[in-house]
């Protein structure tokens, strides 16, 4: 099959788009025809060894898992024994790493039918992105109706799934990002956007019930300003982090656990985990139409190493999809 490889670490030119041999499904795991994966922060920072501290668990000196990709959508070709539920000719999506390929492996608890509503392009969006913001919102900072919730990269990848749950959970939604891209935040169901390059959330005077942050551009002391007194700050490891090519968003979660115990408000990380019972939540969402994926741009499998290139150097709105 296809795929597209990488043997070292370093920038989009380490990826090589070749033949490879087919994955065969394990006991537990649903082997997928991928029609459709897509780019997130993650394949950057996996392609790069970025933070360096975080070899120790991608591999050391290269990549344990050499085929890029995370998450997907496509059609069940095969499964392994103690598969229930799933079948040979399903339409799924899910996440699970070496989706940059024409077949990818994956946990059955990772796996879940595809929205109906959706195409393989917009359900392949969602994995990922979509359950970090379902994680984020719902299970970290128990987002309710009547709530202020401010999202800081509300434009991004995860950040368009997060204006549509909170504003699914009934929040007032305040959304942050770029002057291009203030239209697109509102479409999705913002009440407020704030440009950034105008306007200073932390300086506003306006305080926040939950801030869910997925730029890590600000320090501790300006979130917690944006926070009512009892608020929430939900701290993601999504974002580029620049300047922190050694521990990244580390830093700042080392901060916040010194930090968390001393103040009244709730200085909490994101731990976003693949799980079948979110997946069948966000396919609710999907087919209910409260959650539509946006999807700025498709590239073909062979070019996926420009799909992680657009992501990276033009700072890509939404999503990202490599079609198979």
């Amino acid at each position: 099959m296809k795929a597209v490889v990488q043997d070292r670490y370093g920038p989009v030119d380490v990826l090589e788009f070749k033949e490879v041999e087919q994955p065969v499904p394990a006991a537990g795991e649903v082997l997928v025809r991928v029609r459709a994966a897509s780019v997130n922060a993650y394949d950057w920072h996996f392609m790069h060894g970025d933070p360096k501290l975080a070899r120790a668990a991608f591999g050391l000196r290269r990549p344990k898992a050499p085929i890029r990709g995370r998450d997907f959508a496509g059609v069940v070709e095969a499964v392994g024994a103690g598969v229930d539920g799933l079948k040979p000719g399903d339409e799924v999506y899910g996440e699970a790493d070496g989706a940059f390929a024409e077949y990818v492996c994956a946990p059955n608890g990772a796996v879940d039918h595809k929205p109906a509503r959706l195409s393989f392009e917009q359900a392949a969006a969602m994995p990922l992105a979509a359950n970090t913001a379902l994680i984020g919102l719902r299970d970290v900072a128990a987002v309710e109706s009547g709530r202020s919730v401010l999202v800081n990269g509300a434009s991004g990848g995860v950040g368009t799934f997060a204006v549509q749950i909170a504003k699914a959970y009934g929040a007032e939604v305040v959304g942050v990002c770029s002057t291009r891209n203030v239209d697109l935040v509102r479409s999705l169901g913002a009440d407020h956007v704030i440009d950034y390059t105008r306007e200073d959330f932390t300086r506003g005077g306006r305080r926040h019930d939950v801030v869910l942050d997925l730029v890590g551009n600000r320090s501790l002391g300006e979130f917690r300003r944006a926070l009512t007194a009892g608020g929430t700050l939900v701290l993601s490891g999504g974002g580029f982090y620049e300047g922190g090519s050694l521990v990244g968003p580390m830093g700042l979660f080392l901060k916040r656990r010194l930090l968390a115990p001393f103040v009244g408000q709730r200085l909490l990380e994101l731990p976003a985990r693949p799980s079948k019972e979110n997946l069948a939540a966000l396919r609710e969402l999907a087919d209910s139409g409260k959650v539509t994926p946006v999807v700025e741009r498709t590239y073909p499998l062979r070019e996926a190493a420009e799909a992680i290139r657009h992501l990276e150097v033009e700072h890509a709105r939404a999503k990202i999809v490599v079609t198979v």
